[in-house]
């Protein structure tokens, strides 16, 4: 039985304004479970294509396709809504807030509509990591964990805003040898874990 694809980019065209072709032409696609790395070259166009796929871009040509449907990714917000997340080389994290806080910027929970509930935020965080089985701390501040942790961090806040599909730039550059195993122990852990629609989001 032949897995469903998931997102589909057919003949990709990027060229920026100085004449500069980083996409030409390009072809690929993911089926749902599968992990695929793009291997090339500092400046062979790798993260300008995950750009386009998570709207940080615009392609001069080419269609792009999730679950089987053209789309238009013009926004990180679309590719949200559409079910993509991505993580960034340079993490996006506020460093003096804590991983639970960071987990759940866009969906605190609040009292009075004022301040935020910071029992429930992170009981919520608390719950969504073990359901990872990302063992981490979610009290602890960000500018004091390792880059391990950040990087767990991130991809939990895609999780948070329901990606189904996973985007990660250059995810192994900055880690221990350690650290990259347990990434990818993870991920090829997640094709068994669905969102948990008892946590998400916080309301």
């Amino acid at each position: 039985m032949s897995k469903k694809e998931v997102l589909r980019a057919a003949n990709i065209l990027k060229v920026y304004p100085n004449g500069i072709v980083a996409n030409k032409k390009v072809n690929f696609s993911v089926c749902e479970g599968e992990i695929h790395a793009l291997i090339g070259e500092n400046g062979a166009g790798k993260s300008t294509l995950m750009k386009i796929l998570f709207g940080m871009e615009t392609p001069e040509e080419g269609e792009l396709y999730v679950q089987g449907e053209k789309v238009t990714i013009d926004s990180p917000k679309k590719a949200i809504q559409l079910g993509i997340g991505m993580v960034h080389q340079h993490f996006m994290l506020v460093e003096p807030l804590t991983i639970a806080e960071n987990i759940a910027l866009g969906y605190e929970q609040t009292k009075g509509k004022i301040l935020m509930d910071y029992k429930k935020v992170n009981s919520f965080a608390e719950d969504f990591a073990k359901h990872y089985e990302f063992n981490i701390n979610v009290k602890s501040r960000i500018e004091d964990v390792s880059v391990g942790v950040k990087q767990k961090t991130e991809i939990l806040k895609a999780l948070v805003r329901g990606a189904k599909i996973l985007i990660l730039d250059e995810p192994t550059a900055v880690l221990t040898p350690q650290e990259t195993r347990e990434l990818f122990e993870q991920l090829n852990g997640f094709e068994t874990k669905d969102t948990p629609s008892s946590l998400f989001p916080i309301n």
